[in-house]
């Protein structure tokens, strides 16, 4: 009798074209060790090469946690040089999640800290439950967000917003955070998977040509001048308007029916 196969840190399910990617240590609240971000950044990257993947939802094991950061009891071990061996691991897992070409929702229940926020920062959409918890406390156990904390905050829910839960290391309840602008959704306790998938599923049903070059517009343009930006969004546009989804998407709603969607070109 041979003992089960380990299922890894992180798991991958299919949903149709909505891929759901997990964070699977619930035992240890879903920390981000060095195992895990080796694992996240490898699905991420074939994620982005799989052209049937039209959204992603990011989700966690348990309930006690979506990510409670960093794992600290993994590092309590390490040296500087263990440690500064361990940041391009760990800044390679968030930049691949970020970079993911289509729309990616978070799933956010129980807590959400330090890198566990980033992480949810680093999705295009967040959805929280009225239990959970985020915060980045960096500060008080001597360092500085490095997931992107610093500058993803700011820039979702502004300058503000970012200073005081950057300097004081505060947590928020799943309420507080969407009225901060930090994450988007709120939804009852055990309902954050549901309705990320649900989300994700709209984004999906969208022309993939144009949902992922109106994403690309979005996030490129935010920190360029208006005259750039407007260039971009007619770089997207043209790309989607003289793509086999613009035909499609017309005739469909001109036929009374729902599109049918090529896969976008690789």
């Amino acid at each position: 009798m041979t003992a089960a196969a380990d299922p890894g840190p992180v798991l991958r399910r299919a949903h149709g074209p909505v891929a759901e990617v997990v964070l699977n240590r619930p035992s240890a609240l879903n920390a981000l060790s060095t195992a895990l971000m080796l694992e996240l950044t490898a699905t991420c990257a074939a994620l982005a090469g799989e052209a049937g993947v039209r959204a992603v939802v990011l989700s966690a094991e348990g309930t006690r946690a979506f990510c409670a950061g960093a794992d600290l009891k993994e590092r309590n071990a390490f040296g500087a040089e263990q440690l500064a061996a361990q940041r391009p691991v760990f800044r390679a897992g968030f930049a691949a999640l970020r970079e993911l070409p289509v729309p990616v929702v978070a799933a956010v229940q129980g807590y959400a800290l330090g890198g566990g926020l980033e992480l949810a920062l680093s999705c295009d959409l967040v959805v929280v439950e009225d239990s959970a918890v985020l915060g980045l406390p960096e500060v008080s156990v001597g360092l500085v967000p490095g997931g992107g904390g610093t500058q993803l905050l700011s820039r979702r829910a502004g300058l503000a917003v970012a200073r005081d839960l950057v300097l004081t290391g505060r947590h928020v309840p799943g309420p507080e955070a969407v009225r901060l602008g930090v994450a988007d959704r709120l939804v009852p306790t055990g309902a954050a998977r549901g309705e990320a998938l649900a989300l994700a599923a709209t984004c999906a049903a969208g022309s993939p040509t144009a949902v992922r070059a109106a994403k690309r517009a979005v996030l490129d343009g935010y920190e360029v001048p208006l005259a750039a930006g407007l260039d971009l969004e007619d770089a997207a546009w043209r790309t989607a308007a003289f793509s086999p989804d613009r035909v499609e998407g017309i005739a469909a709603f001109n036929e009374r029916r729902p599109p049918v969607w090529a896969d976008p070109a690789r």
